[in-house]
């Protein structure tokens, strides 16, 4: 029988670390600061100005790699963090009567959760994991070849085999989630999580609840590292955030007996027309609704447009009175050329040029222009241009998400800067080649 870990008092806790997420495991403060810092004025100046969610996201990421607890993929910013050990956390489920008893199981495909894909298809379960940004529907269905030995079984958890073997499973199918397996990148013992900040695992909750796949008493767990269970101000939380009711780590299994509601549907005014246009399922439930009868107003829809003939055009098209229209595109500006903003300031030309080859999406030429947050890629024509627009929604560099469109349909502001000298996108000063 494992031991849990004894916390100090709240009391205790307050006094000595208010306001700080602190590690279950060790009891410890997670205080992000340099080498040049000292901890206790970092811990000051933390306390001063309050803790966010992004704050808890920092500390977690770097005390795992600073610890080396990180696993690969490494480095584990911005990502839910695998973790050494995550294969003997997973190995917890088997200790939880829900997962003896379940027979549907949807497990998110992140790393860290592999071993729990393994159990399942090994115990026989069907085994659901989400479309990955949710580009062509909800779930998909993971479906070992007859025979499948357990190397097969092994493929079959990782995210190759979640490409190589799954079956998508369309709205209609009827399915009924018994167990929900997410990553988190921290989480309380109170049940409340935190994840990386992109809302996808609030957002197939909810989407599972419009559907019907999953109820109230439907079971959440999560799997992380130990160091990962820490203090999180209830005030953080919103009402779209999904909470768990089990916590494994590789030395222990919680029970939560959280008593907050977890989400009872997709909550339309914080859904925008960007994640409208870009998760198509997310389209087929609204109309569900709408026909249902239910508000499916969104986050930043004009109360005229009709979002049933939402086109794939960059959304900047769409949005502000400054935006430039369709039928006054800037000509002047080459048809083949994209822009690319929001770039991190301290963004460098070969991360970008490392994401857009990710993406299939390397231009001919690229021009920098770090200084003003953005840069012109150069395609060989319109068409080639169109499709890497395409290809790169939804692209983040560190944590900006990154703004991409065709560079004739932004604002003159967005081209050329207000002072001397600043060139022209079709001018194509200081290029670079991929």
């Amino acid at each position: 029988m494992r031991q849990a870990l004894l916390k100090p008092s709240s009391r205790a806790r307050r006094k000595s670390t208010p306001a700080l997420p602190t590690c279950v495991a060790c009891n410890k403060p997670m205080i992000p600061w340099d080498d040049n810092t000292d901890p206790r004025s970092a811990s000051t100046g933390l306390r001063a100005r309050g803790v966010s969610k992004q704050d808890i996201r920092e500390q977690i990421w770097d005390y795992m790699e600073s610890q080396n607890l990180a696993d690969f993929p490494r480095p584990v910013h911005h990502r839910i963090p695998n973790f050494k050990g995550s294969y003997l956390a997973c190995q917890n489920i088997k200790d939880l009567e829900v997962f003896a008893r379940m027979q549907e199981v949807k497990v998110d495909p992140d790393k860290p959760l592999e071993g729990v894909r393994l159990l399942a298809l090994q115990s026989r379960k069907t085994l659901l994991v989400p479309t990955p940004r949710l580009r062509t529907g909800l779930f998909n269905k993971i479906t070992p070849p007859p025979g499948a030995t357990k190397d097969i079984l092994r493929k079959c958890a990782t995210s190759q085999g979640v490409r190589s073997f799954s079956t998508p499973v369309g709205l209609d199918a009827r399915v009924q989630v018994d167990l929900v397996v997410v990553g988190s990148v921290a989480v309380s013992e109170k049940g409340w999580r935190i994840g990386k900040g992109e809302g996808y695992a609030d957002l197939e909750y909810a989407m599972m609840v419009s559907m019907g796949a999953v109820s109230p008493e439907t079971p959440v767990v999560t799997i992380v590292h130990d160091c990962q269970v820490v203090d999180i101000p209830e005030a953080l939380l919103e009402d779209h955030d999904l909470t768990v009711d089990y916590i494994l780590t590789p030395t222990r299994v919680i029970a939560t007996g959280c008593e907050r509601p977890k989400p009872a549907g997709i909550i339309w005014s914080k859904i925008s027309c960007e994640m409208m246009e870009k998760i198509p399922v997310l389209r087929s439930l609204r109309s569900r609704e709408k026909q249902a009868g239910k508000d499916v107003s969104l986050q930043d829809e004009p109360r005229d447009l009709d979002t049933s003939r939402l086109q794939t055009a960059p959304l900047r098209a769409l949005r502000g009175p400054q935006a430039l229209p369709l039928a006054t595109q800037r000509e002047d500006v080459p048809a083949d050329t994209v822009y690319v903003g929001n770039l991190p300031r301290d963004a460098r030309v070969s991360e970008l040029k490392t994401a857009l080859r990710a993406r299939g999406a390397a231009p001919l030429r690229l021009s920098w222009q770090g200084p003003q947050r953005r840069a012109f890629l150069h395609y060989p024509d319109a068409a080639s241009a169109q499709q890497a627009v395409s290809c790169l929604q939804d692209l983040r560099l560190g944590a900006n998400s990154l703004r991409v469109a065709l560079a004739r349909q932004q604002r003159p502001s967005d081209l050329v800067d207000t002072r001397p000298g600043e060139p022209h996108p079709n001018r194509r000063p200081a290029v670079a080649d991929l």
